[in-house]
């Protein structure tokens, strides 16, 4: 690993948290001029996910940043722009499958090579349905895999029919793109129909591309590990090592930021050590710049967050920076499951304060778990109305308490529950 440069600033592990909240958008007053499409600006990536309990993860984003802006206004400002205007958005492979601004289309050409020199795919791909697949797009226009031949053989749900993998496939070599989805189906389009002429190309080198990438993770995460870093587009170390260097990132040190919670992809424990004569934790980290020049200042209403929110995306770091253990339980055997199926994490404070896994039944909103660590007044009544806000943004009149971790809870909890749907 390549010797860091002196360290620009030393930030506390409290600095550094409310640093790393308000890059996030989430401390200060919420940007409403920007809207959803600031938000995606400002995160760079909007993670998709197919589980859809309170609302599907890409709505909950925006929601936790903006309030209960209107859903429809969500899936417009990713998936439809004004009648000829241009797409404000894509679907690529970024953290994860992830909504990206669409003037980043040329910083993935990178990616798109490496998929190209060296296809990653078990499926049998028959000959000519490539050629195909692209030939009916660029006859009939946008369409979905269903339109396109059929998603699937008929068997389980990796049996992709040859129309799905050739699309796919092309997906991920840049040819096709997805700018917007129907029914939750990708539409699939030819990049070169539906990609802004300004973004359509492949000029940039891999350097380049990556400078930029890590750039942009650094700013949305206002400050990082190097293995933070790497996660937020799934860059490998040896990736990040190459350019950090020259990405505007600046060097910094935080204290309190343990060796045992840095865990991590990308190895970011080596950069990890002991410092002072009391032996605290000092962790070496990159910060954007920007972030360090003004004291980050505000507060922010208590509310529900997506397990997939990139506040949390990488548990080493949010354990690191809240003492919050996050895990996604939904795919863990029911009996195992501690907090739930969707169990959501509560911001409240600028802390992870506890977890709400909900469900929906009717008009209802049901929290069928609610285990927290913050249970004073305030944070049971932040709680309550974090509850009443979620459940009328979902178009429910009522909350129902299901099971509260602490049982000498459920009463005061109740209470202000009450209060808050008055």
């Amino acid at each position: 690993m390549t010797s860091l440069p002196p360290p620009v600033a030393e930030l506390s592990a409290d600095e550094a948290r409310r640093i790393v909240l308000r890059a996030q958008g989430l401390l200060g007053a919420p940007d409403r001029k920007g809207g959803v499409q600031g938000v995606l600006r400002h995160l760079g990536a909007v993670q998709l996910d197919t589980i859809s309990v309170l609302a599907r993860s890409h709505e909950l984003v925006p929601y936790a940043r903006l309030g209960a802006v209107g859903r429809r206004t969500v899936e417009d400002a990713y998936w439809n722009p004004r009648p000829g205007a241009a797409p404000h958005a894509f679907e690529y492979w970024s953290h994860a499958a992830c909504v990206l601004p669409v003037e980043e289309w040329p910083h993935f050409a990178f990616r798109r090579r490496a998929y190209l020199a060296r296809p990653h795919w078990n499926h049998h791909l028959p000959d000519g349905a490539y050629d195909q697949v692209i030939k009916q797009l660029r006859t009939e226009g946008p369409l979905t895999a269903t339109e396109l031949g059929g998603a699937k053989n008929g068997g389980l749900w990796w049996d992709w029919s040859a129309a799905k993998v050739a699309v796919e496939r092309a997906l991920m070599y840049g040819e096709v793109v997805c700018t917007r989805r129907r029914g939750w189906k990708r539409v699939y389009d030819l990049a070169e129909r539906a990609i802004p002429a300004e973004f359509r190309h492949d000029d940039l080198t891999d350097r380049e591309c990556l400078r930029r990438l890590v750039r942009l993770a650094g700013r949305s995460l206002g400050v990082g590990t190097r293995a933070d870093i790497a996660d937020y587009h799934r860059l490998k170390a040896e990736q990040v090592d190459a350019v950090i260097a020259d990405s505007g990132l600046v060097p910094v040190r935080v204290v309190g930021w343990s060796r045992t919670s840095s865990g991590a992809r990308g190895g970011s424990g080596r950069a990890a050590r002991a410092g002072g004569a009391s032996g605290t934790a000092v962790m070496d980290a990159w910060a954007d710049p920007a972030a360090l020049e003004t004291v980050p200042r505000g507060r922010h209403r208590t509310t529900l967050l997506s397990p997939f929110d990139s506040l949390v995306w990488e548990r080493a770091r949010t354990e690191r920076i809240f003492g919050f253990a996050h895990r996604l339980e939904a795919y863990v055997p029911r009996q195992k499951r501690v907090y739930g199926y969707f169990a959501m994490p509560v911001l409240a404070g600028g802390r992870l304060v506890g977890r709400v896994d909900p469900a929906r039944e009717g008009s209802t909103l049901v929290a069928k778990q609610v285990s927290l660590s913050r249970t004073d007044g305030k944070a049971l009544r932040g709680v309550a109305e974090a509850l009443v806000e979620a459940a009328g943004w979902v178009g429910c009149s009522d909350v129902r308490l299901e099971r509260v971790e602490a049982p000498e809870l459920r009463t005061a909890l109740g209470e202000e529950l009450a209060r808050a749907l008055r």
